[in-house]
């Protein structure tokens, strides 16, 4: 079980960024009015209209995709670890505190630090 565990979390990582991304990626949504006035509002009026979204979206595709071939994991997880930090640091800082609780950030999360766990030697060339 232990071998398939980082196949079920690379999977579980990469279908959470598609998911995300695909939508708006191709517009199949529109991008949802935050309540004026607030931070969130006053980043997303600048995160939309310039295309820095899409941008981000275009990451997260790559990303979930690449994250999800094992043997390109590493190279998908360093892609999504800048759009993870900031996707916590949007939740932290500028969103309301009562939305921290989200089920899909957690596992974003969770997935994200046991694929990082379990590939801590290749990556520890990096800090070298």
């Amino acid at each position: 079980m232990k071998k398939y565990l980082p196949n079920i979390a690379g999977v579980l990582l990469g279908l959470g960024f598609l998911a995300a991304s695909i939508p708006v990626l191709f517009n199949l949504i529109t991008i949802p009015k935050m309540p004026e006035g607030t931070p969130a509002a006053h980043f997303m009026a600048a995160f939309v209209p310039t295309g820095y979204l899409k941008f981000v979206k275009f990451f997260e595709f790559v990303g979930g995709i690449i994250v999800m071939i094992p043997r390109l994991r590493n190279l998908g997880l360093l892609l999504l670890g800048p759009v993870i930090v900031n996707i916590i640091a949007f939740h932290v800082l500028v969103d309301d505190p009562h939305h921290l609780v989200n089920p899909m950030l957690d596992i974003i999360i969770v997935c994200a630090l046991y694929l990082l766990w379990d590939a801590r030697k290749k990556f520890s060339g990096l800090l070298n």
